[in-house]
């Protein structure tokens, strides 16, 4: 991935936080900023939701470094800042229905964490704040597609913590002069995403499935639609979050997808089709505090960060399959 390049910037003199970094997305983000060149890529991460599998290819670089920390902790958060000049966070329990199981956990990771890591930042000065925020945010918004200024009322504990993160960010700005960007991600899929646990996303539990003769479930009648959204493009926005010159971008929030709707039961057949599975999938009941639709408006991103995804749905999932077949550890093995 990543044959060119997001920035025109130079990396070599620049530091960057990642947290969660030894996760999905945010690993995503630590090849990318490795591999342009920079002088020092800081990952801050408790390993319960990222692996060190992830991290792995890099504990030989000089310029990689790893901190093994939890962001509710407010010392470790400001450790993991200092001599930073930029932070993307996206550290965060993710998940609708651990959320409704455990609202508890997702409070302290996704709420109190992400004011500690607001706090650290500010206190050692750093340039930019980039943070995951998530379209869960939308809640039961009917109108299509997303527009940032427009939402509903959130549907699960998960979407509340996300939609805690950008007031906080909104505040942070106004009253300390920080440089903040939200990013508010639509079903990102793609290499290094887990199919194992209970709380695993339909993406690589469909590929597992199909790839292992497994069942496959989809949730209600599959006609619920996402955008879904390759990593590639994900690691995009953060990268031109960092670094855009227009004044205007920051204190704000930005849908990132690729503006394209599939419906859960065409995203399988499209599974199938590159698989060359004929397997078909057992329906049951719906997933509480799921949204039905959800079709983002990326132009906003587009005008202030120079946004513009490369990757589009049917093409991110051939490059993922590719990389579950070759890559991806066993359940036993992780």
């Amino acid at each position: 991935m990543f044959v060119k390049p997001f920035h025109e910037h130079p990396l070599q003199s620049q530091s960057f936080l990642i947290t969660g970094g030894a996760g999905f997305i945010g690993s995503n983000i630590v090849e990318y900023l490795l591999k342009y060149g920079a002088s020092k890529v800081r990952v801050l991460d408790n390993l319960s939701n990222g692996f060190k599998r992830n991290v792995a290819p890099w504990l030989s670089n000089p310029a990689y470094e790893f901190m093994e920390g939890d962001i509710t902790d407010p010392a470790t958060c400001a450790r993991a800042c200092q001599g930073i000049d930029y932070v993307t966070h996206q550290a965060a329990l993710g998940s609708v229905p651990r959320s409704i199981e455990f609202p508890l956990h997702t409070h302290a990771a996704n709420a109190t964490g992400f004011l500690n890591m607001l706090v650290a930042a500010r206190d050692a000065g750093v340039k930019r704040f980039i943070y995951a925020s998530s379209s869960s945010v939308y809640g039961d918004l009917q109108a299509s597609p997303k527009v940032e200024a427009q939402l509903g009322r959130p549907l699960s504990p998960y979407a509340v913590s996300k939609l805690t993160n950008e007031l906080y960010a909104g505040v942070f700005s106004l009253n300390y002069g920080m440089k903040i960007i939200g990013l508010r991600y639509f079903n990102v899929f793609g290499p290094r995403q887990d199919p194992h646990g209970p709380y695993a996303a339909a993406i690589p539990l469909f590929m597992d499935a199909l790839l292992n003769n497994k069942t496959a479930y989809i949730n209600g009648n599959g006609e619920q639609t996402r955008d879904f959204t390759f990593v590639e493009n994900a690691v995009e926005a953060n990268i031109r979050a960092f670094f855009t010159s227009h004044p205007d971008a920051f204190n704000r929030i930005y849908n990132v997808a690729v503006s394209e709707s599939v419906s859960i039961n065409g995203l399988f057949s499209i599974l199938k089709e590159l698989t060359g599975s004929n397997q078909m999938p057992v329906y049951r009941e719906d997933r509480k505090g799921d949204v039905k639709n959800s079709l983002a408006d990326i132009s906003l991103a587009g005008k202030m960060l120079g946004y513009n995804p490369q990757v589009k749905v049917k093409e991110g999932l051939g490059i993922t399959l590719s990389w579950f077949k070759e890559s991806m550890p066993s359940k036993e093995n992780v």
